[in-house]
């Protein structure tokens, strides 16, 4: 029975490699967007861009709150 289920799902062995790599990518992204080295990054540049008139303090605040919000909802969908 092994051989047989071998042979029918051979050709979707590329679509299967393609998935993996793809979860493979959706996590290395989801780590990066909340690490944080990225996340400090990311507030420096909005208090750069604040401090030179880019942003009004209200859209650094809400930017600052986004940002925040997207490392507390990946926190919580790990628990």
């Amino acid at each position: 029975m092994g051989l047989l289920s071998m042979i029918v799902g051979l050709p979707l062995a590329p679509v299967r490699g393609v998935v993996k790599l793809a979860e493979v990518v959706q996590r290395q992204v989801d780590e990066e967007l909340r690490h944080p080295m990225s996340v400090r990054r990311e507030l420096e540049e909005l208090d750069r861009r604040e401090a030179e008139g880019e942003l009004t303090p209200a859209e650094e605040t809400e930017a600052q709150q986004r940002i925040l919000d997207r490392m507390t909802e990946q926190n919580t969908m790990e628990r």
